[in-house]
C-alpha cells in the first residue's frame, strides 16, 4: 500500500502543474470505465458533467475525474482529458461515435499570486498533460490540483490517502485543499484530522490539547473550495456510489473548520473499479473509511506543501518546521 488512492486496483492518477500559473489539474483514469457518484454540500460550486453520475441517469459508467484550479476556466481541463481518451478509442458508444464521460469539478485559485493574464486558457492543455502522466505513483502536496490551493492561515495543497475494509476491499480518496477554513486547530502545529491518524503521516503531533480558540478563515483574502474523489475497488451501483460520496463528507468536517460554507465549493466523486464484490460488512464500513480516508488525505495534503514565490500563506513546514 502506498497510502494513495493509486491502491485502488483498476485506477491510475496524473498530475500537471504550471508554476508560473500556479495552478495545476490532477485526473483519476480507469483502466475500464467506472461507476461514479457526486454529492456537493458546499454553496459555490463549480462542475461539469455530474447530472450525468444521477442515479436515474442513462450513461452508467465513466471514463475520469478531474479536479481542476483555475475557478471555472478549469472546467476545460476535462475537455482536454476527453480529446486524449477519445484517441485512445475511449468513451460511451453513441450513434457510432465514442464520446469519453469525464465529470469535473474546480476550486478557485485566481487569486493567488500566480500569473493569470493568458491569450488562450491553459487548462485543456494541462488537462493533455495530466493525462498523459497516469500511472501509479503520485506526489502530495503543491502539485496538480493542489498547486496554488490555500487554506486560513496556511498554504493548501493536494492529499491523498488509503485504507483498507474489514474483507480486504481497498478504499482511497484524493483531495484538493483550497478551504475558506482551517486545518489546524488556533495558533498551533495540530491537524483537526489528527484522531484519524496512521503511522504519524502528517507528523505524529497527536489531538491539540486545547480545542477552544477562535475558528479562523480566509474571508476577505480570496474565494476557496475543497474538491474529492473517493474510490474503492468494490462493485458497487451507481445508488451506492453516491452514498459513499455523501458519507465521505463527514471526512471534511473532521478535517476542516468550518466546513461546506456557503463561500465554498465542497464536493465529493465517488468511483467504483467494480474488482471485488461487496458484501454486507463492506457496505457498512465503506462510508466511515472513505471519510477517514477523506480527513487523513486533507491533513496530508497541508502537510506536504511547498513554498513559491508570491504565496499569500506560509506551508505548514515554514510555520511549525
Amino acid at each position: 500500500m502506498r497510502n494513495s488512492i493509486s491502491d485502488v486496483p483498476g485506477l491510475s492518477v496524473g498530475q500537471a502543474s504550471d508554476a508560473t500559473l500556479k495552478s495545476g489539474v490532477s485526473v483519476i483514469v480507469g483502466d475500464q470505465p467506472m461507476v461514479a457518484g457526486v454529492h456537493v454540500m458546499g454553496g459555490a460550486p463549480g462542475t461539469r458533467e455530474t447530472d450525468l453520475l444521477r442515479p436515474d441517469a442513462t450513461v452508467g459508467e465513466v471514463d475520469a475525474l478531474v479536479l481542476s484550479g483555475g475557478s471555472a476556466f478549469g472546467l476545460a481541463a476535462a475537455s482536454g482529458v476527453a480529446d486524449a481518451l477519445a484517441a485512445d478509442g475511449r468513451g460511451f458508444l453513441a450513434a457510432g461515435y465514442n464520446v469519453p464521460i469525464v465529470p469535473a469539478a474546480i476550486l478557485f485559485d485566481l487569486a493567488n499570486g500566480g500569473e493569470k493574464e493568458w491569450a488562450d486558457n491553459p487548462y485543456p492543455a494541462l488537462g493533455r498533460a495530466a493525462y498523459d502522466a497516469c500511472g501509479s505513483e503520485m506526489a502530495l502536496g503543491s502539485v496538480g490540483a493542489g498547486t496554488g490551493a490555500n487554506v486560513a492561515g496556511l498554504k493548501g495543497g493536494l492529499g491523498s490517502a488509503s485504507a483498507l475494509l474489514p474483507s480486504g476491499g481497498v478504499v482511497g480518496a484524493l483531495v484538493g485543499v483550497n478551504a475558506l477554513g482551517q486545518v489546524t486547530v488556533g495558533d498551533g502545529p495540530h491537524f483537526w484530522a489528527a484522531p484519524w491518524e496512521e503511522a504519524g503521516e502528517f507528523g505524529g503531533l497527536g489531538v491539540a490539547t486545547d480545542v477552544s480558540a477562535s475558528v479562523r478563515t480566509k474571508l476577505g483574502d480570496t474565494v476557496n473550495t475543497t474538491i474529492a474523489v473517493v474510490a474503492t475497488d468494490l462493485a458497487l451501483t451507481k445508488a451506492e456510489a453516491t452514498r459513499m460520496a455523501i458519507a465521505a463528507h463527514d471526512g471534511m468536517a473532521r478535517a476542516i473548520v468550518p466546513s461546506h460554507t456557503p463561500m465554498d465549493g465542497d464536493l465529493v466523486f465517488a468511483c467504483a473499479t467494480g474488482g471485488r464484490k461487496p458484501d454486507e460488512r463492506d457496505l457498512g464500513f465503506l462510508g466511515h473509511v472513505a471519510a477517514t480516508c477523506l480527513a487523513r488525505a486533507i491533513a496530508r495534503g497541508i502537510y506536504h506543501a511547498t513554498p513559491a514565490d508570491g504565496d499569500p500563506y506560509p506551508t505548514w513546514a515554514e510555520k511549525f518546521g
